[in-house]
């Protein structure tokens, strides 16, 4: 009998991984699953530990990468992929995806479901398929990432590593001539992208159609037109998701969402306190001081890592502030020069909206000691302050990137490195804090340890 391999990529699905797996284990077909892990921050691989279940970490990051090392590992011809984060899979959901191969009457399987079609798959995949891909435009989920197909011809494709992939998978199987096939798999629920993944997700998905359809002759003015048509409706789509989102609220996290510091924390917990205290007495370069910082951290995994901000208690009522900032319409971020894997977790566990930080490198869920600065952070012709690095360079850019006039966006922080934050946004929080200067340039000073405050000034 032939049997099947499932792959199942994952990012930070520890909600939901088990239950997939758990289903598909009930498979007669199947005999191998592998979870492709993208190096997950939460507790995905542990709660993927399940009989059967092979758990391979991408050393690259991206959906696409995933897909190509699982397809690379899997030992069967037939193979079936699923999303890692749908709990409304049919119990028979392997077998739909796969009977089609196995019964020799196709080459590749793709899914469709009883849910309305995302704004990516109407307003943009389903018409540039009409015009570039006719014959492709019948399949009512382009975009489905729950596929079946023979691994020899996957071995052919070319796997986008970002939002294109999908697509990118059934228009290299059609340009191979591949028998496809579309089965309905019932009703699927998954999470809503943000209008800001919708927009990366729009881009990415007509690079990828409109890269395979080089070969297709679409210089016409009228096919051109209709191009420029759909893009602007996209456009357009994007922007009406913006209405109400016109304010913002930035963060630090040390000693201002924290009850602590993240590096003074891990000093004490993995005893590099002395290094510590040597690097920034004596390092006056911020630069130089980020980088040797972070080789403090070098050998260390992510789940130790993460063990040391869970130690640190958040401010009590920063949750709920920050749920009636969100109700109010305000974008509600992060910037820290602490590192992004400790503000992501946090972002997540308040539900905000982005954090911006140092990146620090792993390999194998493990830090390799090095990190990067982000751009944001250096010195441009947009700059008002003469440092090199400043918190201040990420606010412009976010006020530009999310079309926010600066007048509307309230910066709360405690220490020196918060100085220019707050004396540039519309309106400076000054928290706890200990600095003089950054409590005269501040327009508020909370002296007790609640946001609640900052419910009377954002409006």
């Amino acid at each position: 009998m032939i049997m099947v391999s499932v792959i199942i990529p994952a990012l930070d699905e520890e909600k939901t991984i088990r239950k997939v797996i758990s289903l598909v284990c009930n498979s007669p077909v199947v005999d191998e699953i592998l979870v492709i892990d993208d190096k997950s921050f939460d507790n995905t691989i542990k709660q993927a530990r399940l009989p059967k279940v092979k758990i391979y970490t991408s050393p690259i990051l991206g959906k696409g990468h995933s897909m190509r090392d699982g397809m690379l590992l899997a030992k069967n011809e037939v193979i079936v992929y699923l999303d890692a984060d749908i709990v409304t899979y049919p119990e028979n959901v392997v077998e739909l995806l796969s009977k089609p191969i196995l019964d020799d009457k196709a080459d590749f399987v793709k899914s469709c479901f009883d849910r309305q079609a995302g704004r990516v798959t109407e307003l943009v995949a389903k018409p540039l398929l009409s015009i570039l891909f006719p014959e492709l435009s019948k399949f009512s989920q382009p975009l489905s990432g729950m596929i079946g197909a023979r691994k020899s011809m996957l071995k052919l494709i070319d796997f986008e590593n970002d939002y294109g992939v999908d697509i990118g998978i059934l228009l290299d199987m059609h340009n191979l001539g591949a028998r496809i096939s579309e089965v309905n798999i019932g009703y699927i629920e998954n999470r809503m992208q943000s209008w800001e993944q919708l927009g990366k997700m729009s881009r990415e998905v007509s690079r990828s159609i409109l890269k395979r359809a080089k070969n297709i002759e679409v210089r016409n003015l009228e096919t051109l037109e209709h191009i420029s048509i759909i893009r602007s409706q996209m456009d357009y789509a994007i922007r009406e998701s913006l209405i109400g989102l016109d304010r913002m609220i930035i963060f630090d996290m040390d000693n201002t969402l924290l009850e602590g510091s993240f590096i003074a924390t891990a000093a004490d917990e993995f005893n590099f306190k002395d290094e510590l205290i040597k690097i920034v007495t004596e390092y006056t370069n911020p630069y130089i001081r980020t980088k040797s910082i972070a080789r403090l951290l070098r050998g260390r995994s992510i789940d130790e890592i993460l063990g040391v901000v869970d130690k640190l208690s958040i401010v009590d009522d920063a949750a709920a502030v920050i749920k009636e900032l969100k109700k109010k319409g305000y974008i509600c971020g992060i910037i820290s020069d602490s590192y992004d894997a400790v503000t992501n977790h946090i972002k997540n566990k308040l539900k905000m909206d982005f954090s911006i930080a140092n990146e620090l490198e792993f390999s194998k869920s493990v830090a390799t000691g090095e990190v990067k600065v982000p751009s944001a952070f250096m010195r441009n012709k947009h700059s008002k302050c003469p440092h090199d690095f400043c918190k201040s360079n990420v606010l412009f850019e976010l006020a530009e990137k999310y079309r926010i006039d600066i007048k509307n966006i309230i910066a709360v922080g405690d220490s020196e490195n918060d100085i220019c934050l707050i004396k540039e946004s519309g309106i400076g929080v000054a928290f706890r804090s200990k600095n003089s200067y950054l409590n005269l340039v501040a327009d508020k000073i909370i002296t007790e340890n609640s946001f609640r405050e900052i419910l009377e000034i954002a409006y």
